[in-house]
């Protein structure tokens, strides 16, 4: 698996000493009467070879969104990215159903309509409830195309039924480095959607890089119980700062509830999933999610930015190519990438659209610090995140090698799988876990953060 490739890059020492090789796949199609003419890579990374593989026209993707895409950093970004894919390739389309959980909606049915009425070649379920047991089920019965489905804790799946999620993790330890440093308290804040193992991964992420740059703070939890529930995430984000003395708050849940008691309460707010003092940005196509950003840089100190586009574009590639068999568990980080045009309206000079980045009111990596925070970053961090941006990049660092994880003894039991006691070393350090590990048995919170109930 991916992991272990990764484990074996970082080396014995845990920094390579070689530059880790990236790759740009791009596709080159065709036209030739009816068909269209791919040449796709191998996944070798060392040697290319282009194989002609007739194709359909036009190939569609169909979105099963758990949530809304007005309104939320999730779904929303879900479709910035395939609008972005229309603009690079003229043969892909996409259809969508939203509100697919929060309003109970049939999935096999909506699966069904992508297939049979909309000619989806592939489905895409983003939230996990909406795959498992949905788009798992239906799976068996189109074996011709490829189901995705997003990831929370279970990874289970089938040859057509695929899972993925990207590194977000990388970046969110980025953030905790910033987190870190901005904090004037000491005390920082996440309000939490559901519990799950993607969100024990990720504050674990964010809680190593605060501890990085200042052992003295403490990060503090609060759970809203759903990814989507603004007045909640309102009540939640009010408590931590109100009653706790939090002065940065992130959150890993999908509303703009969060944002706005940071701008109300004046407090630093980190951002998570998509770049929100971009949204309304048309050239970002940011304006899918909202016609206004939903703060300025006084208040968003840092973000980052998920290209599912970089996922979708890798599933893409495994269609048209006509893997049989493809990768069951896809985990892309910022040593991802799809290639982008010169003149592209992303601003991504290099011309490299990492899978996640940090991104702020279009600014990215380093430049995505708000001007309004780096006064009040030493020059010693800001170096720090520069070298550790870099170094994930060309694939020699990640925070999960570099730190042991120790449980505090709180998380949630799954099948097989008990809560690790408080104070055990789950992973030691200088030790790649799998992709396994981290997206579907990361079950316990780290030692040291502390959950509000």
């Amino acid at each position: 698996m991916r992991g272990e490739r990764m484990g074996k890059k970082l080396g014995e020492k845990g920094i390579a000493t070689t530059t880790a090789v990236v790759i740009a796949v791009i596709i080159t199609a065709i036209i030739v009467g009816s068909a269209v003419y791919v040449a796709v890579p191998t996944r070798e990374v060392e040697k290319r070879v282009e194989v002609p593989v007739e194709v359909p026209m036009e190939l569609t993707m169909g979105f099963g969104l758990g949530g809304y895409i007005s309104g939320s950093t999730w779904d929303g970004r879900y479709i910035v990215a395939a609008e972005r894919l229309k603009t690079l390739y003229d043969w892909f389309d996409y259809v969508y159903d939203e509100g697919v959980t929060l309003e109970a909606k049939d999935v096999l049915s909506v699966a069904r309509d992508f297939i049979e009425t909309l000619e989806a070649d592939l489905v895409v379920g983003s939230w996990e409830d909406v795959a498992v047991p949905g788009l798992k089920t239906v799976a068996d019965g189109y074996p011709d195309v490829y189901f995705l489905g997003n990831i929370g804790s279970d990874i289970t799946s089938k040859k057509n039924f695929l899972r993925y999620f990207p590194r977000q993790y990388q970046a969110m330890y980025l953030e905790g480095l910033v987190a870190g440093a901005l904090t004037e308290t000491n005390k920082i804040g996440i309000p939490v959607g559901p519990v799950c193992v993607q969100n024990f991964r990720r504050m674990a992420a964010f809680y190593l890089g605060i501890k990085e740059v200042n052992p003295d703070a403490t990060l503090y939890i609060k759970y809203v119980g759903t990814w989507y529930d603004p007045d909640t995430e309102r009540e939640v984000a009010t408590t931590l700062v109100e009653d706790f003395g939090v002065d940065v708050l992130t959150n890993y849940t999908d509303s703009t509830a969060p944002v706005k008691v940071c701008e109300e309460k004046n407090i630093w707010y980190v951002g998570k999933d998509t770049d929100v003092a971009s949204i309304g940005n048309a050239a970002l196509k940011m304006n899918i999610i909202g016609a206004e950003p939903w703060a300025t840089t006084d208040t968003v100190a840092v973000s980052f930015d998920t290209r599912w586009e970089v996922i979708w574009d890798y599933f893409l590639k495994e269609y048209l190519s006509g893997v049989s068999d493809p990768d069951r568990l896809v985990m892309l980080g910022m040593d991802d990438y799809i290639s982008v045009p010169a003149d592209n309206p992303w601003k991504h000079e290099s011309g490299m659209l990492l899978a996640v980045d940090l991104q702020n009111n279009g600014r990215i990596g380093v430049d995505a610090i708000s001007p309004a925070a780096l006064p009040y970053i030493p020059e010693d961090v800001i170096e720090l995140i520069e070298n550790r941006r870099n170094a994930m990049i060309r694939g020699a660092w990640d925070p999960f090698y570099e730190y042991e994880l120790v449980s505090s003894g709180v998380g949630i039991e799954m099948p097989g799988l008990p809560v690790p006691a408080e104070n055990v070393v789950v992973k030691p350090k200088e030790n790649m876990p799998s992709d396994e590990f981290l997206l579907g048995q990361l079950n316990f919170q780290l030692k040291g953060i502390v959950k509000v109930e």
